[in-house]
């Protein structure tokens, strides 16, 4: 005799952490160098040299 399924079976996949979205964008091989240069300068990943670069462009933004 088949048992049913329960509803307690784990997900597949990372777990979502709630504080992060996933944002995919274009950039050409000049911008992945010069992002790659400036991540490896400050001893970070390439994500976090993104978030960072990212930080700095919303901040200069606030001082306009």
């Amino acid at each position: 005799m088949n048992e049913s399924i329960n509803g307690n079976q784990k997900k597949r996949g990372r777990p979502a952490t709630g504080e992060r979205a996933h944002i995919a964008a274009r950039v050409s091989d000049d911008e992945v160098s010069r992002i790659d240069a400036w991540a490896e300068a400050h001893g970070v990943t390439r994500a976090e040299a993104i978030r960072r670069l990212i930080q700095r462009g919303l901040e200069a933004e606030k001082k306009d």
